[in-house]
C-alpha cells in the first residue's frame, strides 16, 4: 500500500490539472529511440551516457534530440544515486507549436536522482525519483535570433514493473509523471505523463533491447489562442542498453 500512495497522489494531481479551463487538444504519432551506455569504473561507481532520438509523425519530423551524461553511485544492491547534465533541444511539430513561434528551443538541465529496486516474487519494481533544474530557451517572436532562458524546476516520479517471461525475454510497464514547480512555471504545474508497455530481450550481460508502445500527454508552457494546449502523442519506443 505504501508503494501505491505516491502513484495515486500524482495521478490525481494530473487529472485535476486537466479539469480546469478550456483546452486545445493536439494529436500526434511519435517514435522514440534511445541508446544507453553504462561503463563501470568500479563496483560502486559507473558512468551514464544516453542519447534519445525523438521523432514526430513516427520518423518524418524532429520532436526532440536529447543527450544525457551522468555519474552513478551504487549505495547498496537496491539503492543507487545519480547526478548529471542533459542538453535537449525541442523542435516545432503538431498543429499548434508550428503555428506559434516555429523555432528550435534549446534546453540545458542539471539533474539528481535516486533509484530504488525491490522484488515481488519474480517481478522487479523500480522506483525512480528525479529532480531537474532546467534552463529553457524562449523566443518571443520569429525575428528573435537568440533565445532568452527561463529557469524552472521539475520533479519526476516513475514506477516500473519488469516481469520475466523466460531466461531471455521479459515484459515491462511503467508510468512517469512530470511536475513543474517554482515561480517560473508556466500554465500549470502539470508538465507531462508518459505510459509505456514493452517487451525486452536480454542478449547477454552486456546488451539488451526492448520495444513497444508509448503514450505521452504533454502540456505546452505557453497559451495558444488564449488556451492551454494538451498534446496527446502515441507511438513506438525502442531502447537499447550496453552495460560494460
Amino acid at each position: 500500500m505504501r508503494r501505491t500512495l505516491p502513484v495515486i497522489f500524482f495521478l490525481l494531481l494530473s487529472h485535476l490539472s486537466f479539469s480546469q479551463g478550456n483546452r486545445l487538444n493536439d494529436y500526434n504519432s511519435i517514435g522514440w529511440f534511445t541508446t544507453t551506455i553504462t561503463p563501470a569504473l568500479s563496483k560502486k561507481v559507473s558512468l551514464h551516457g544516453e542519447y534519445q532520438w525523438r521523432r514526430a509523425n513516427f520518423l518524418k519530423y524532429w520532436q526532440q534530440s536529447l543527450v544525457r551524461v551522468g555519474v552513478t553511485y551504487k549505495i547498496t544492491s537496491q539503492v543507487a544515486v545519480q547526478v548529471g547534465y542533459a542538453f535537449a533541444p525541442s523542435f516545432p511539430y503538431g498543429n499548434y507549436t508550428l503555428s506559434a513561434v516555429p523555432k528550435t528551443y534549446p534546453e540545458h538541465r542539471i539533474y539528481e536522482q535516486v533509484v530504488l529496486n525491490s522484488t515481488i516474487g519474480k517481478t522487479t519494481l523500480t522506483n525512480r525519483l528525479r529532480l531537474e533544474q532546467r534552463w529553457i530557451g524562449r523566443f518571443a517572436s520569429i525575428d528573435q535570433e537568440k533565445p532568452d532562458f527561463n529557469f524552472v524546476n521539475r520533479f519526476r516520479f516513475m514506477p516500473r514493473l519488469d516481469f520475466p517471461l523466460n531466461e531471455k525475454w521479459y515484459a515491462s510497464v511503467y508510468d512517469e509523471i512530470l511536475i513543474g514547480f517554482g515561480e517560473n512555471v508556466g500554465e500549470n504545474i502539470f508538465d507531462q505523463n508518459r505510459f509505456s508497455a514493452l517487451v525486452g530481450y536480454k542478449a547477454s550481460k552486456i546488451f539488451k533491447v526492448e520495444g513497444g508502445y508509448i503514450n505521452q500527454i504533454a502540456q505546452l508552457g505557453r497559451e495558444i489562442e488564449n488556451k492551454n494546449v494538451i498534446q496527446h502523442n502515441n507511438g513506438i519506443v525502442i531502447n537499447t542498453y550496453f552495460n560494460f
